[in-house]
């Protein structure tokens, strides 16, 4: 089932806010988030950002040697970027369902349960 992106986030959140779901990023997609608004939208942007993602209702997973290397694991196998690699990880290690709207991510549903999204660019293409 494909989603559409804005409508699906926005009912997940809700969801984590009335406590019956729970919601987590790691803090490398985290960063990702964060510079990608900072390349197309400027620094300032990017930080507030950066605070009010950090008002919603996610727990961030940090990024320790065992989440590191799990990621560098699904790299290795795979044609992924490094943090695609590393939301896989963190779904695989919180046995959790990965929200994604990245074709490249699709790849690993023999390993992980993934939930797919229309892929949308509501703040360009800042690959790399």
């Amino acid at each position: 089932m494909i989603l559409h992106p804005s409508s699906r986030v926005k009912q997940l959140l809700s969801d984590a806010q009335g406590e019956d779901l729970e919601l987590f990023i790691s803090v490398i997609n985290l960063g990702e988030v964060v510079y990608r608004v900072g390349k197309v939208k400027g620094e300032d942007e990017a930080w507030q950002t950066l605070d009010q993602i950090r008002r919603l209702p996610l727990t961030v997973v940090p990024a320790g040697d065992e989440l590191v290397f799990a990621a560098v694991g699904f790299k290795m196998h795979r044609t992924i970027s490094y943090a695609g690699a590393f939301a896989a990880a963190a779904a695989d290690e919180l046995e959790a369902t990965l929200v994604t709207g990245v074709p490249e991510l699709e790849q690993l549903e023999d390993q992980i349960q993934i939930e797919k999204l229309k892929q949308r660019h509501t703040i360009g293409d800042c690959s790399g």
